[in-house]
């Protein structure tokens, strides 16, 4: 009992000098602060010195919060079971993902987490060795210097496999070729200096589509020459800086390394770069390392229309200052900022190699320039567009109005066209008479590739040391650079290149070696790329050319081809869920992505009916009878003729013709509003000026709305705009899409406004294939009966 008391005691004496500690810290504190509220008014210092940073470490904070909350999410589902978190996704997935391919995923997820401490070695390397380099060089463009990494440990939470696809069509018979959904939420140790600072890394986050191509298969052991894996866009790269480097962990400044660790992973692994692995010594280096490029996308970004306002004015919100960044892997290109529009006009083209047309996405950013930190994200967020290059190959050519995703408004205008790889020379006149008619000067007519094998015999650039050569090639404006070799005379480098050329006829091949020590160049090529129309195929395997100013027996070994830009043809098939474009006249052409191959609108059978609706099951049938078209060749261009209806529909409101698709390996709804036909005309001196309005259904949540734009006095009216919504093909059997036709004629917006509507149930309606049919508007107060 005495002993209890005592203890009693002590914790309440303890408890006394605790409270009593805060206290006075707490004293201390406020003290603190009255003093240096008091200073800074007696210095007469500006508020502002208060004010800036209290809301920059606000920002800061809640911005630090939202990070690792996500961080967190994605940590916990590398930690969890691989079956568990496959099958908690299986909504989220690709479609290909089905059971077995999960429980393929589990397999291969068991033999990595096994094969995890060689795998952390082998990164450990290749990190210090070949991203340590081209992080340093990046960093010092600005004047961020001395970046070296001290402690690379990857742990012991292995990459995750999502789900696996693995091609039996369309592919060569001596490789095989797996997507793998690669994520990657370790828990990393990895520290570093830079500029004298000590810095680390943690929570490292990737996640992303890596292809893995084995080739070519060999009769031996094993079995398999070598591997090329890369990713096809560029991953979602994501990490918390520790340290002193914490202090750049903010909005901003901490932009800089992110995007530089994106760009050195994309200039690594994502194509068109491959990152090579050679398994047998029996397997030619030129066969992994070669250049492979399928084709050339041309873009031309036109213009944008209706952009949101983000700048701020002096009577509210101004406009903006648009750019828009084209993005195809890890090829960036940047158009010229427009100032104080929402309507620019960009005119800008550029071309992209393609390497695999069938998995990789165009992206365009657009973005509202403000000034801020160089390399830093100080722009506004204005919306995307996302085209697949699959559909852009089967059309040969697009003109395309695109509605921005992630924006409350906004919509680009691109054009598209295809360019396939001739080996015939005679190809080229046509593509020169091409960008002479287009009018641009940064146009190309071909494509070069270079292996870059080896040298032989250079010149030693000091009498005591060997080199450190590395080669530089040059076509036109564009220059590539390959690797340092350190004290060589004989470099073996096995590294290729591909260069767009604007004319062969024209156009020189400068090859330079220079020694990195001493700057002094070992030597140089001059090479007239028209010779190569000389050759079989316009190509040339490994042969060796003297080198002028160097060695009397100084020799580079290449091999290169040359391939004649030319315009594809479109592939008109009707099976394909990627159709061809579409025209109504001479003056409009319909430019959306999803349009169908044939329009199939309904037969005229329902016209003169009876009182009652049909049920939805009858409509979908009635709308699936295939109506001639009649293909019109014009410059290439195969346009078809559009599909009209004379039929108000059963209730007499008119009806609207609408395409709507879902695309696999985007997980998007694409829904095309084409035109209404046939809208009463109750008062001839009030004509309705219509617009449409979707929404998704159950919830007709407000961020599910999309609107077309407001067509004045028309009763027929065309629109021709496309929409998009991000859903899983799961989620997409329990919604529904309503989709509304109002006028703009009275001021307020209610129920008068409607002229019709439509609901469409996706759990009756396979729109895995695109669907085009006419659609009977019906009455506002019907639509709890459908």
């Amino acid at each position: 009992m005495s002993v209890s008391k005592d203890v009693s005691r002590a914790m309440e004496k303890r408890s006394e000098g605790s409270s009593i500690l805060s206290i006075i810290c707490s004293a201390v504190k406020k003290a603190s602060i009255v003093g240096i509220v008091y200073f800074a008014g007696y210095m007469q210092w500006s508020v502002a010195w208060f004010i800036g940073p209290i809301v920059l470490f606000v920002i800061r904070d809640q911005w630090k919060k939202a990070s690792d909350r996500k961080r967190n999410i994605a940590k916990a589902a590398a930690l969890a079971s691989e079956k568990d978190v496959v099958l908690a996704r299986l909504d989220d997935l690709p479609a290909w993902v089905f059971f077995p391919d999960v429980e393929r995923a589990e397999w291969l997820n068991r033999i990595i987490k096994q094969v995890w401490p060689n795998i952390n070695h082998y990164a450990r390397d290749l990190i210090r060795d070949t991203i340590q380099p081209i992080l340093k060089e990046s960093l010092e463009a600005y004047k961020l210097s001395g970046f070296k990494f001290e402690r690379i440990i990857l742990g012991t939470v292995p990459f995750r496999i999502g789900g696996v696809k693995v091609y039996d069509k369309n592919v060569a018979r001596n490789e095989i070729i797996m997507d793998l959904d690669i994520f990657y939420a370790g828990d990393c140790d990895i520290t570093f200096y830079l500029a004298g600072i000590k810095g680390g890394i943690r929570d490292f986050q990737l996640h992303g589509m890596l292809r893995v191509v084995m080739k070519p298969l060999i009769t031996t052991i094993p079995l398999v020459g070598g591997l090329q894996v890369f990713f096809l866009n560029n991953p979602d790269i994501d990490f918390d800086l520790i340290g002193i480097a914490d202090l750049l962990d903010m909005p901003g400044l901490s932009d800089i390394l992110r995007r530089i660790v994106v760009e050195t992973v994309a200039s690594m692994m994502v194509l068109p770069n491959k990152f090579p692995i050679k398994l047998s010594d029996d397997v030619d280096a030129m066969e992994l390392k070669a250049p492979e490029p399928e084709g050339v996308l041309r873009v031309h970004v036109v213009e944008a229309k209706h952009l949101m306002k983000k700048d701020i004015g002096m009577l509210g919100k101004g406009k903006s200052d648009p750019y828009a960044v084209v993005t195809l892997g890890a090829q960036e290109f940047k158009t010229k900022v427009i100032d104080n529009s929402v309507d620019p006009k960009w005119d800008f083209w550029c071309e992209a190699q393609i390497s695999s047309y069938e998995s990789q996405l165009l992206t365009v950013n657009v973005w509202d320039w403000d000034p801020g930190v160089p390399g830093a994200q100080n722009h506004d967020y204005l919306g995307r567009a996302t085209i697949e290059v699959s559909n852009i190959v089967k059309k040969g050519q697009d003109d395309m109005w695109i509605t921005l995703e992630q924006a409350k408004h906004g919509m680009v205008h691109l054009r598209l066209t295809w360019l396939t790889l001739s080996d015939n020379y005679s190809d080229l006149k046509a593509a020169l008479e091409e960008t002479q008619l287009l009018r641009v000067t940064s146009m190309s007519t071909a494509l070069l590739t270079i292996f870059l094998d080896s040298a032989k015999n250079l010149p030693q650039a000091r009498a005591s040391t060997k080199p450190d050569p590395y080669a530089v090639l040059k076509v036109g404006n564009t220059t590539k650079e390959t690797k340092v070799l350190e004290r060589t005379i004989h470099p073996v480098w096995e590294q290729g290149f591909s260069f767009l050329v604007a004319n062969p006829e024209s156009d020189t091949l400068y090859l330079t070696i220079t020694d990195r020590k001493t700057t002094n160049e070992l030597g140089h090529v001059t090479y007239n790329i028209g010779n190569l129309a000389k050759k079989t195929k316009m190509e040339i395997y490994k042969e060796p050319f003297s080198l002028l100013k160097s060695g009397p027996e100084s020799k580079v070994i290449w091999s290169m081809h040359l391939r004649v830009l030319k315009r594809a043809e479109a592939v008109d098939d009707i099976d394909s869920a990627d159709p061809p474009t579409l025209q109504r006249d001479n003056s409009k052409v319909i430019t959306s992505e999803d349009v169908p191959p044939t329009p199939t609108p309904t037969p005229e059978t329902n016209e003169g009916a009876g009182e009652s609706a049909p049920n939805y099951e009858e409509i979908i049938k009635t709308t699936t009878a295939p109506v001639a078209s009649t293909p019109i060749k014009e410059s290439n261009l195969t346009h078809r003729s559009p599909s009209v209806t004379s039929s108000a529909g059963i209730h007499d409101l008119g009806r609207i013709q609408l395409t709507i698709r879902y695309s696999v390996q985007r997980q998007r709804l694409i829904v095309v509003v084409h035109q209404v036909a046939n809208i009463p005309l109750k008062d001839p001196s009030n004509i309705p000026d219509p617009y449409v309005k979707l929404y998704l259904l159950p919830e007709r949540a407000k961020d599910t709305k999309r609107k077309t734009h407001v067509v004045k006095d028309n009763c027929n009216p065309i629109f021709d705009e496309s929409f998009e919504y991000i859903l899983s093909q799961g989620e997409l059997n329990t919604k529904q899409l309503e989709v509304t036709v109002a006028s703009q004629k009275q001021l307020f917006y209610s129920s008068s406004n409607i002229l019709g509507m439509v609901i469409i149930d996706f759990e009756k309606l396979n729109v895995n294939q695109p669907y085009n049919a006419w659609f009977d508007l019906m009455p506002e107060t019907d639509r709890n009966h459908r």
